[in-house]
């Protein structure tokens, strides 16, 4: 079974990298770049509290809020029960702003009162995944789309909104467009040719964006 699993990973390994190579304004992305996998976490509700308090922050602040922020909690207890059991102003003193500590809040009531929502997501496509947790307040979609990517292991993700995807699409395209809506939708043409791994080429336009 392993053996088969391994050659299942490396099949797709093999078929994103040429399926993407056939865009030839993509396929200069690629050159100096190695293969991506693509990772599932186990716990999704500490993803998305984890995502919360990164938003607007530089990686190495966010880091440190977030060790100060889950050295509170038991990992091998239920995260979104002990978060419930925290008063906003234990979770400030670690660095989270009082509309951070509450939406973390949000995502652990959450968690608790539709368990049967979070079970079942692994078996939900994207567009569900994202209807079912845009329902708390303060997840958004972008961070959904994320979560898919970084935390579910989702292949075919397009973040659209994202501002690193659109500065890198618009240099390494040429995009001109006249409004936000405008360039949505010639990012969103130019994407079907990834499909259906359009996260393997988001996470390698981010590389590409940053070299």
């Amino acid at each position: 079974m392993e053996e088969l699993v391994g050659n299942l990973f490396k099949l797709t390994f093999i078929s994103y990298r040429l399926h993407l190579q056939k865009d030839l304004k993509f396929k200069k992305v690629l050159v100096n770049q190695d293969d991506i996998s693509l990772s599932v976490e186990k716990n999704l509700v500490k993803y998305l509290c984890a995502s919360i308090i990164g938003q607007q922050l530089s990686v190495k602040v966010a880091a440190v809020i977030r060790d100060r922020f889950f050295s509170l909690l038991d990992a091998r207890k239920n995260i979104a029960v002990q978060i419930l059991s925290l008063d906003i102003d234990s979770m400030r003193m670690v660095g989270l702003s009082a509309s951070k500590a509450t939406y973390i809040k949000n995502v652990a009531t959450f968690s608790v009162e539709h368990k049967d929502k979070l079970s079942r997501l692994h078996g939900c496509t994207d567009e569900e995944i994202i209807e079912i947790l845009t329902e708390i307040k303060g997840i958004g979609k972008w961070t959904v789309e994320m979560l898919l990517m970084f935390a579910m292991g989702r292949e075919d993700v397009f973040p659209v909104d994202d501002l690193g995807i659109q500065q890198a699409m618009i240099k390494l395209y040429s995009i001109k467009a006249e409004s936000k809506k405008e360039l949505k939708i010639k990012m969103n043409e130019v994407a079907l040719k990834w499909k259906p791994y359009r996260t393997f080429a988001c996470l390698h336009l981010w590389k590409w964006k940053d070299s």
